[in-house]
């Protein structure tokens, strides 16, 4: 998608801090940090939200996860714990309109989230 930002940053036309990237997601550090580690973990094909995925693109959250658990062993918070999060739509909290999952690690999380 051409206004999409996070797809302007899979195409290369926007700089980000890139992480962990392969044939189907591609990982950035967040711009606004919520923990010490705050990462973003998308798939390259634009997706708007998980309500939005069709069976298709099923395994693409297989991939995601699985960029998780690399990146968490790469940041050095997978013995220690860390947080997945995806917000879906407006009242779930996001506010870009490509799938993704935040990563958090680094400190304590605590509960509810808020």
């Amino acid at each position: 998608m051409d206004d999409c930002i996070f797809c302007k940053i899979v195409a290369g036309k926007i700089s980000a801090q890139i992480v962990h990237q392969d044939k189907s997601v591609l990982a950035f550090r967040d711009l606004n940090p919520q923990a010490p580690v705050h990462i973003l973990i998308i798939p390259r094909k634009h997706i708007d939200q998980i309500s939005s995925m069709e069976e298709a693109d099923l395994p693409l959250l297989g991939d995601i996860y699985g960029a998780v658990k690399t990146i968490a062993l790469q940041e050095g918070i997978s013995e220690t714990g860390f947080r997945v999060v995806a917000n879906n739509g407006p009242d779930g909290g996001q506010t870009v309109g490509h799938l993704h999952l935040h990563l958090l690690g680094g400190r304590l999380m605590h509960w509810p989230p808020g």
